[in-house]
């Protein structure tokens, strides 16, 4: 599916996974791909695979086949993750959906936490179904998701409707797949509304920006849109599609591409490689929550064989240690970022890195722990203590407040991802 070439150096290449995950097949390679990847790196790239990897998202057949059997053994951190699940209000088979046929984000008649809050719950029953094996829970995933694909036809508002296109397109697609073959679940219906109604929004946004100047929007716009794109063309088994979100990724104009999200690097005192965040100058909890909307694609690209995690010399990696360094409280340097915005360009800049936010908990940091140490074993000093004395276990939307921040992933990484 990638152009990337794969004769470039083993840093600035996507470390192709396809000859395993075409030649192990099944939960055999599933399983292989919930452990350390040290055998995996070297794979040498071949020709695009003729069909996706499902599940292939957020979640493999081994992470799956991982937790139940954790779960089962009544094992933590597996447990506690999963208990954390159940307590939520939206994991319960009882959740009734609310579809609309318009979702505004912006402007007038706002609408969309309805939208996400159905999310969460369609979510939260698939992984209940999936890892328990309730059958309530899956009927219940499947209704909400079938009634929002017999219901919903616009996503409308301000430039902020580009936001829900993509945070809730990409989201959407993560309970669809893991819904993928339900009896009762309507995925022809569901693929027609993402193809129809989010996907235009995502690709107008990457392509257009809104008639804006291509650094006007922060990174997370692009991050939410290629996280749609990429998973829309999973969930479609259009290579395209996921081709187009990879491409941007490695080489982008806007600000969601890795060399524009990740701008600087540095090296700290002790050592640790540093990148800054695009937003560093923002505020914190659009800082953090770019590590979640950057690490669901990269996770998916794992998922179907691309490691974006490693691209340009794991530039992704250094950011998230200089997002958590901060955030857990310890100084990071920063670079004066500048940058153009409205349709003209005129130029604004940020001289600190912003204290705002500093601190704000999201469920993101066990996604990226448990792929860059224990995947692959690396030295994760910050990403590792934000995970372990600030996030753990993770929980998912409803466990982070009421308002959209909250909904912005999906959470559950410690039932998911712990290794």
């Amino acid at each position: 599916m990638s152009r990337i070439s794969p004769h470039q150096p083993l840093e600035h290449d996507l470390l192709s996974r396809r000859g395993l995950l075409r030649t192990a097949g099944g939960l055999t390679a599933a399983l292989a791909l919930g452990g350390t990847a040290a055998v995996l790196a070297g794979t040498p790239a071949g020709a695009a695979p003729t069909t996706f990897i499902h599940p292939g998202m957020l979640h493999n057949a081994g992470d799956i086949h991982r937790a139940k059997v954790r779960v089962a053994a009544g094992t933590d951190p597996w447990l506690s993750g999963w208990n954390r699940l159940t307590a939520n209000s939206h994991a319960q088979s009882t959740w009734t959906p609310n579809p609309q046929a318009t979702i505004i984000r912006g402007g007038t008649g706002e609408n969309y936490g309805i939208l996400y809050n159905d999310i969460a719950a369609a979510y939260q029953n698939a992984l209940r179904w999936q890892v328990g094996g309730t059958s309530a829970n899956g009927d219940t995933a499947s209704k909400i998701l079938n009634a929002w694909s017999s219901t919903l036809t616009t996503v409308t508002g301000n430039a902020d409707r580009f936001l829900a296109a993509g945070i809730y397109g990409w989201e959407l697609c993560q309970a669809a797949e893991l819904m993928r073959g339900y009896a009762g679940f309507d995925l022809v219906a569901f693929q027609e509304m993402m193809v129809n109604v989010f996907y235009p929004l995502n690709n107008d946004f990457l392509t257009r920006h809104n008639g804006a100047c291509i650094t006007n929007y922060w990174a997370n716009w692009d991050l939410c849109n290629m996280a749609s794109v990429m998973a829309i063309g999973i969930l479609t088994d259009n290579a395209a599609k996921y081709d187009q979100a990879v491409t941007y990724f490695t080489s982008g104009a806007g600000n969601g591409s890795l060399a524009h999200a990740v701008p600087y690097l540095s090296t700290d005192s002790d050592g640790y490689a540093l990148g800054q965040w695009q937003e560093s100058g923002r505020d914190q909890g659009h800082t953090v929550m770019g590590m979640g909307q950057m690490g669901a694609i990269c996770e998916m690209a794992w998922n179907q064989g691309d490691d974006l995690y490693s691209y340009d010399s794991r530039r992704f990696m250094k950011a998230a240690q200089y997002v958590a360094k901060y955030n857990l409280g310890q100084e990071v340097p920063y670079t004066t970022y500048t940058w153009g915005t409205g349709q003209s360009c005129a130029q604004s800049s940020q001289t600190v890195v912003a204290a705002g936010s500093r601190g704000q908990v999201r469920p993101v940091w066990a996604m990226l722990h448990f792929h860059y140490n224990r995947r692959l074993g690396l030295d994760d000093k910050y990403v590792s203590a934000m995970y372990y004395n600030v996030a753990s276990p993770e929980g998912g939307g409803g466990d982070y407040g009421a308002t959209s921040g909250g909904y912005d992933q999906l959470g559950f990484g410690t039932l998911m991802y712990a290794k």
